[in-house]
């Protein structure tokens, strides 16, 4: 049972012999290393989760070495794997298995690429060191690691400032989630006396009902705590409030999108909620939190995902809002159903985004959707693979016959929340058929502008640029520039300016290929281990599973459990009326609700509340202490005003030593008149 070690060290060891070996290794050894580390250890994860499936295994805890010890603070460093373990594993290995070999395609081009093969590599590791671990401490140092490596991939054409900014802003707004989980494991130590996850689970029973002082009051001591290891999720995992960075990451390579910002990394914070259910369960305040803020993300982030132009753009707030589903299922104490979205979602939304970069790739990386459209004949396979991924993420399915992998895991969460019975459960329900509506209209739209429509290339600077590439080309070869010339006009008719998208090489279609596969069948595989009646048996105890919950699912109303599917039609309906059957009506209806739209295009307008509340006030005092502090009084009267001294004391010395005979005569003679006078005087 030892594979564990294999599958979370390889990725490691590959990271650094790429990552040192560099441009001295050589692009292909480099990629070859890293790609290989990361398929073995996706087959082994595959190995280590199918006895959970069949229920033949048990949960084991592999220690790998002694860590700390000081006072009563003592934890070792330990793999943890049960089955919550095994589903993260598979979900993270295999994804980042696939986005390796993509990137040989996609980053063919690149001189950089041992870097970047190592930094995915390394990003892996941290997140497998997330996942397997037994104690808090384990778990921030995967949690940081994340967000290192994130930084480093989004920041990884460092010549680009927009890349470099939004790295920074990555950096600092999870740092401020962060916090709030340092604060929540100090307050675990504070009231458990141990950071183990086992230990500290066992104990929340003793304290259920009890407070703790906390800025002058008091509150509910598991709430409290709850509370603010939630706020490490909501960085991490982009929930209202702490969102802003996932957008801005899209400037980092496309595969980087699809590994952090789809499977692996904003999954975090959902993990931790459901690796600590049993803490969250044990305050219903908190659950109530989980909640709205899950419930509030997923209806948000969908709004603006309609009025998105950048494709990338607009699958990451899809991202932003799955994870409010995500949050609102663990909330409402449904975590088997919130790992089930977790796991399919993992599947569709990276097949989602590395489809878009196979588009952005296609297209002379234009990422503009206005300049998209009639693609579907050009690159067939990466149109039939978007095709997979928006069945699966809007949910297309039948009750009781067969649906896509997201039409599982999103109505059993809609199931669940409706079923709680609570107020707060169906402002949940609500908001979360409300985004259901808008992720069917903004995902089929995606698909409607990018893949029918007529083509309009011929607008964009991107393409343009490829064209007289090609066209300058020609006209080296000797061919006929009038010929040329007609020839561009020829394709100018049809909006194309003479231009011709390929289908992408084979390494990234088989990416495509496979991840196709998980978004049509996923949910239908597993959606019996994970949120059926047995469910209790799949999980083992690694997260709270509640047979009542299940029991009321079932008997929510028919309408309830029709809702998704309608909404999914309605969705579907209103894209193919505004995008195909009458493609002026999108600016028609934009110009009626203008403010409304301008509210939601500036993103509800966050960056600019955050620009002028935080981010200009903390230049502002930066500014402050760097003039008046460091130049005007510390410098002034610090190594300025002892160089002033010393210059002023040599240029004195420089004015006497003038090398005349009659003025050193002079000087003797003044001090000898003062000494005889000073002897006198007294």
């Amino acid at each position: 049972m030892h594979s564990i070690l294999f599958i979370v060290f390889l990725p490691l060891l590959a990271s650094v012999i790429a990552g040192l070996g560099n441009k001295a290794l050589g692009k292909f050894p480099a990629k070859v290393v890293t790609t290989g580390a990361l398929f073995a250890a996706c087959f082994l994860s595959w190995m280590t989760f199918t006895p959970f499936l069949t229920g033949h295994a048990e949960a084991t805890v592999v220690p790998v070495l002694k860590w700390v010890q000081s006072g009563d603070l003592s934890f070792n460093w330990e793999l943890r794997v049960d089955t919550l373990t095994a589903v993260m594993l598979v979900v993270i290995t295999s994804v980042s298995a696939l986005v390796h070999l993509y990137s040989w395609g996609y980053m063919d081009e690149e001189p950089d690429q041992p870097r970047f093969f190592s930094y995915l590599s390394l990003f892996t590791f941290a997140m497998l060191m997330l996942v397997t671990a037994n104690n808090l401490v384990q778990m921030f140092f995967g949690w940081e690691g994340v967000g290192l490596a994130s930084y480093l991939l989004i920041g990884f054409w460092f010549r680009k400032p927009s890349a470099g900014a939004a790295a920074i802003k990555a950096f600092v707004v999870n740092r401020v989630g962060d916090l709030g989980f340092m604060l929540g494991i100090f307050g675990v130590f504070l009231v458990f006396g141990t950071v183990s996850i086992p230990e500290i689970l066992a104990n929340v029973p003793n304290h259920a009902g009890s407070t703790i002082g906390f800025l002058g009051h008091r509150f509910d001591t598991l709430t409290i705590i709850s509370i603010l290891l939630f706020i490490g999720a909501m960085g991490k995992s982009a929930q209202l409030g702490l969102h802003t960075w996932l957008p801005d990451a899209m400037e980092g390579p496309t595969p980087v999108s699809a590994l952090i910002h789809a499977a692996t990394m904003v999954t975090a914070g959902v993990f931790m909620t459901c690796r600590l259910s049993p803490l969250f369960s044990a305050s219903p305040d908190a659950m109530t939190f989980v909640t709205i803020v899950g419930a509030a993300t997923c209806f948000f982030a969908a709004t603006i995902g309609t009025t998105q132009w950048d494709i990338k753009r607009v699958i990451a707030y899809s991202t932003c809002s799955q994870l409010g589903y995500m949050f609102f299922a663990a909330g409402s104490g449904a975590f088997g159903a919130a790992m089930f979205h977790l796991f399919t979602h993992a599947f569709f939304k990276a097949l989602l985004f590395l489809g878009a970069g196979s588009v952005i790739h296609a297209m002379h990386h234009e990422q503009d959707m206005r300049y998209y459209g009639a693609l579907r004949k050009k690159i067939p396979l990466t149109y039939w693979a978007m095709m997979a991924g928006t069945l699966a993420i809007t949910g297309v399915g039948l009750v009781d016959v067969f649906g896509f992998a997201g039409f599982y895991s999103k109505d059993s969460i809609l199931e669940a929340a409706y079923g709680t019975g609570t107020g707060v459960g169906h402002f949940a329900f609500f908001m979360g058929v409300a985004a259901a509506l808008l992720t069917s209209f903004y995902s089929w739209r995606l698909v409607f502008l990018t893949f029918f429509g007529k083509p309009r290339w011929s607008q964009s600077e991107h393409i343009q640029h490829a064209v007289h590439d090609d066209h300058g080309h020609d006209h080296a070869h000797g061919h006929d520039h009038g010929h040329d010339h007609h020839h561009g006009h020829a394709h100018d008719d049809d909006g194309t300016a003479g231009y011709h998208p390929h289908e992408s090489p084979l390494v990234m279609l088989l990416p495509l290929i496979i991840l196709s596969i998980g978004a049509v069948f996923a949910g239908f595989v597993f959606s019996h281990a994970f949120i059926s009646e047995g469910e209790g048996e799949f999980w083992k105890g690694s997260l709270v599973f509640s047979e009542h919950l299940i029991h009321h699912m079932h008997e929510v109303p028919v309408w309830v459990k029709w809702a998704p599917f309608g909404v999914m039609v309605t969705g579907l309906l209103g894209a193919i009326y505004a995008y195909i059957i009458n493609p002026g009506f999108p600016a028609a209806f934009v110009r009626a609700i203008k403010p409304i739209h301008t509210f939601v295009y500036n993103k509800w307008f966050f960056d600019e509340l955050y620009n002028f509340l935080f981010v200009r006030p903390a230049f502002a005092l930066g500014r402050l202490f760097w003039k008046a502090g460091d130049v005007g009084f510390i410098d002034r009267f610090g190594p300025n005003g002892a160089a002033w001294v010393v210059v002023q004391g040599t240029g004195l010395a420089r004015r006497l030593q003038s090398g005349l005979l009659t003025s050193y005569a002079l000087w003797m003679l003044i001090g000898l008149v003062a000494a005889v006078s000073w002897v006198l005087t007294r």
